[in-house]
């Protein structure tokens, strides 16, 4: 079954469950609307208004949902896209990629590996010069530094 591009299941791609599994009620009830709406339902917040935009605090960024860490500072880049931008997570197994034809292309979205929630999407190859040539574009809605 697995989850399907920007409709979140209770099983992973492969089929094994997540380390935290919810039902969508109790998402509902944990967190915000705005929240709910991006990490559980693979919306998008605005550009350019999330906390984590344009911040350089030092820290490890961590799942809004389930607090399983995700990504460092030290790896988040300005790219001037409105998003927090970073090239590479903590380790790969903190993140599972879905392909995701919602907008008519093809993108690569990002959701976290401990509870499925969205966080954004990765690009490849678009000139800003990272040791990986990937921008993970993450909805700042999604994260809590720490």
């Amino acid at each position: 079954m697995g989850i399907q591009p920007n409709h979140a299941e209770p099983t992973r791609p492969d089929g094994s469950p997540f380390a935290v599994s919810k039902t969508e009620e109790e998402w509902s009830e944990q967190l915000s609307r705005a929240e709910y709406y991006v990490l559980r339902q693979a919306g998008t917040e605005a550009p350019f208004v999330g906390e984590y935009t344009d911040t350089k605090t030092e820290g490890v960024y961590s799942c809004k949902a389930c607090d399983a860490e995700l990504f460092r500072s030290t790896t988040k880049f300005d790219s001037h896209c409105g998003w927090p931008s970073f090239y590479a997570p903590l380790a790969q197994d903190r993140v599972i990629y879905l392909d995701d034809v919602s907008l008519g292309g093809k993108r690569t979205e990002v959701r976290c590996a401990s509870c499925g929630s969205h966080l954004g999407h990765v690009f490849e190859g678009e000139g800003y010069g990272t040791p990986t040539d990937l921008r993970y574009c993450i909805n700042s809605i999604a994260l809590r530094l720490e």
